[in-house]
């Protein structure tokens, strides 16, 4: 369209689509490419397999984020819709997101990126040239961009390690990329190697059909709940801000104690075999209802790191050795890339990825190109990158600016330091992101943050609510650029959306006062005595306060 930037959109997930929502909010002119016949990206199930590049669930798999969590700032997941969405439920969100806002017309399905590279003139353009295919007509074809958005994520490339007498193996070794469902492996000996969540996933599902599950582990892991106190979603209880800005206050080694308590009354980890070195926040959460039952029917069995194959079996580094082994599941994460970008733009090793914010490559001179979805925030993916995107398209109209080059490698070296002395040394520890600093990070980028502040003194129940309740991204349109209408009345009513599913019979004689009551009681309590332990001990932590609520 004359006038128009156009912003080439790599990628017809969950970032692509928000990037294509975030530009035409914007007045940009974006087109999306993706490869396969369908939206969806990583959350569209495959039943017919997929190739090494192409992300994909399981067909069982369940989001472990919360619905109200998850969602998009603007666009609510209709109340009736479970908690915690099986992949069904997240395509169809995806779906209804795209209808709404009119985003299909703007994606060119069966259309694969080649390569992504500078335009010859970008020194004075900031453009970029778009090489791409059109799978159906195998045609290929080059176009000018004015900006790019790589949304394609970071579960594609998959790591796959090797042990020693691999290549004697005679059973069978996949991929949980290549894992889809554990129809065909009825009464089988299984090994899985790796408990980040898919490898928890294919542990658990497997135990219930298969006659063993051994599960490998160099270290050992934290498991947490899905269900939280009074059995609501774990997101709902733990991210909110109040909460999140009291913990801040305390030791790290406290943190991690009082958490690990907590999750340890759930089951012993050390009991079962899991209970790991590093501390519970040393690592990425991983969250998994029902592989301590498995355990317990002693269908899934911890096992320590593979040492090595036999012809028949695998060898651990205890000594152990566990024969007649039908199937090895790799559950060994993957490896970050953008192969179709040019690496004089973006360069990955160790899956180190040198981004401002997760987002800028420091390489060029126009901050026209921005990688979407880079991260592993301990909470939703999906509201993160919709501010990101919202962040990239106002810097592609030249409405926002970075730092300075120095300032940039400053941060993103003060957030690596940080993450090196919190985080286990792995591949996997390189993009973390706690959910509610970096959403305000990002926000006070956008200019849509919260000021509770004002908030407070216009309209004290929603302040309350901001403050106390669940940080649902609604709130990042209360104000700002592009805020939205109905965003007061979402976070008024997030637990009524949360309880709906829930309440399909109304047990005779049941209280009225519900669970989200009692947290609210106590965090009134709670804020009172805060308030008391300020004003006596840290008379030194009011400046830090006020500036929480004015910022």
């Amino acid at each position: 369209m004359p006038g128009r930037k156009r912003i080439a959109v790599v990628g017809g997930g969950g970032c692509g689509l928000t990037a294509i929502k975030c530009c035409l909010d914007e007045d940009l002119d974006p087109v999306c490419f993706e490869r396969s016949d369908q939206l969806g990206g990583l959350w569209l199930f495959r039943p017919g397999g997929k190739q090494d590049g192409e992300g994909t669930v399981m067909r069982s798999t369940v989001i472990d984020t919360s619905k109200e969590m998850m969602c998009w700032s603007d666009f609510p997941v209709p109340d009736d819709y479970p908690n915690f969405m099986h992949n069904t439920y997240v395509l169809k969100y995806f779906r209804m997101y795209a209808e709404t806002f009119g985003l299909l017309k703007y994606i060119k399905f069966r259309h694969a990126i080649i390569k992504i590279k500078p335009a010859r003139d970008f020194q004075t353009s900031g453009q970029w040239e778009v090489q791409y295919k059109d799978l159906e007509k195998d045609q290929e074809y080059t176009e000018i961009f004015d900006a790019v958005f790589c949304c394609t994520g970071h579960h594609t490339t998959k790591n796959q390690p090797k042990f020693p007498g691999q290549e004697k193996f005679q059973g069978k070794i996949v991929h949980s990329h290549d894992y889809s469902d554990e129809r065909g492996y009825e009464g089988k000996r299984v090994v899985v190697v790796g408990v980040g969540n898919s490898g928890n996933d294919v542990a658990s599902e497997l135990g219930k059909v298969a006659d063993k599950v051994f599960f490998s582990t160099r270290r050992g892991m934290w498991v947490m709940n899905l269900a939280d106190k009074d059995g609501l979603p774990w997101d709902i209880v733990q991210t909110r801000r109040l909460t999140s800005w009291l913990e801040s206050w305390l030791p790290f080694s406290w943190r991690c104690t009082m958490v690990e308590n907590d999750i340890n009354k759930r089951f012993n980890h050390e009991l079962f075999g899991l209970k790991p070195k590093h501390r519970v926040f040393s690592q990425h959460l991983t969250a998994n209802d029902t592989l301590p039952v498995r355990i317990l029917c002693g269908k899934v069995v911890m096992k320590p790191n593979i040492a090595g194959f036999t012809k028949t079996g695998v060898k651990f580094d205890d000594g152990t050795v566990e024969d007649d082994i039908d199937l090895v599941v790799l559950a060994t994460g993957y490896n970050y890339g953008f192969p179709y970008v040019d690496e004089s733009v973006i360069k990955i090793e160790k899956n180190v990825i040198n981004l401002y914010e997760y987002i800028w490559p420091l390489t060029t001179t126009h901050p026209t190109i921005a990688f979407i979805g880079c991260i592993q925030p301990l909470g939703a993916i999906f509201p993160c990158a919709e501010l990101q995107c919202r962040w990239a398209t106002r810097m592609f109209k030249g409405l926002c600016k970075l730092p300075s080059k120095d300032a940039m490698l400053a941060d993103m070296q003060r957030k690596r330091d940080a993450m090196a002395q919190r985080y286990v040394q792995t591949q996997r520890h390189t993009i973390q992101v706690d959910w509610i600093p970096y959403m305000d990070e990002l926000a006070r980028h956008v200019g849509c943050k919260p000021n509770l502040l004002k908030l407070f003194l216009t309209d004290p129940v929603l302040a309350w609510a901001v403050l106390t309740g669940p940080c649902v991204p609604y709130q990042y349109r209360l104000m700002g650029p592009k805020p939205w209408k109905g965003a007061r009345e979402a976070i008024l009513s997030t637990m009524d959306r949360v309880m709906k599913p829930l309440q399909t019979r109304k047990p005779a004689g049941c209280s009225k006062r519900s669970g989200f009551g009692r947290f609210f009681s106590m965090m009134v309590l709670l804020v009172a005595i805060s308030a008391v332990m300020v004003k006596l001990y840290y008379p030194d932590r009011l400046s830090s306060l006020v500036n929480m609520f004015s910022r």
